[in-house]
């Protein structure tokens, strides 16, 4: 999620990770809200699949976990101690509120899909490709391919570099928050919670 303008509004000089979780949550919210039905729409009439899968536009639920989960599991990559758990814990609460699910569960979900696409996305580290991969597995694209590549159970090449292209979109660009001009602090009234141990185990 590049260049989407939505951290000039906030003071170049502090950010608390309460901020930062409101801007990760609302725009995962939005973008895959809106961007879900162009890859439904892509993905129906690819040529390169035996038949179409017929996907629902609106049945972005596992779609919205894949990018949380995937984007989630970079933030130890780009903050301190602390901080990161800070902010998970923080995205948790906020996603459980917005989708009517207690945060523990949330949480767990994410910690599922998180080992899921390390699951399908072995050997590779890359997390755009295990976005991509999950994407595959999780809406059983591989049904809809041709005989040999639903034989093998791997996706079909071609298929996948059109969708990673797109998935790419939603890969979320902490450097952004992190960059000389912001400074992430905790916000006084944030505890320890053992949940976010589990998810960033």
């Amino acid at each position: 999620m590049k260049n989407l303008g939505l951290l000039n509004w906030l003071s170049k000089r502090k950010l608390t990770d309460e901020k930062v979780a409101n801007i990760f949550v609302n725009t995962s919210l939005e973008i895959v809200e809106e961007g879900w039905p162009k890859i439904v729409e892509l993905l129906n009439a690819s040529p390169e699949f035996e038949k179409s899968p017929e996907l629902d536009p609106k049945d972005y639920g596992r779609f919205l976990m894949i990018v949380v989960s995937a984007n989630l599991s970079l933030v130890p990559k780009h903050f301190d101690p602390g901080v990161d758990r800070a902010i998970i814990k923080r995205c948790c609460a906020k996603f459980g509120r917005a989708l009517g699910v207690p945060k523990e569960d949330f949480a767990k979900k994410v910690k599922a899909f998180k080992a899921f696409m390390k699951k399908v996305n072995h050997p590779s580290t890359n997390s755009v490709t295990a976005m991509t991969r999950a994407v595959f597995y999780k809406y059983h694209l591989i049904e809809s391919q041709d005989e040999y590549f639903r034989d093998m159970n791997v996706p079909n090449p071609i298929i996948m570099k059109v969708l990673r292209d797109v998935v790419t979109n939603f890969y979320w660009d902490w450097d952004e928050i992190i960059c000389d001009n912001y400074k992430v602090v905790i916000t006084q009234d944030d505890v320890k919670d053992a949940n976010q141990e589990e998810i960033l185990a």
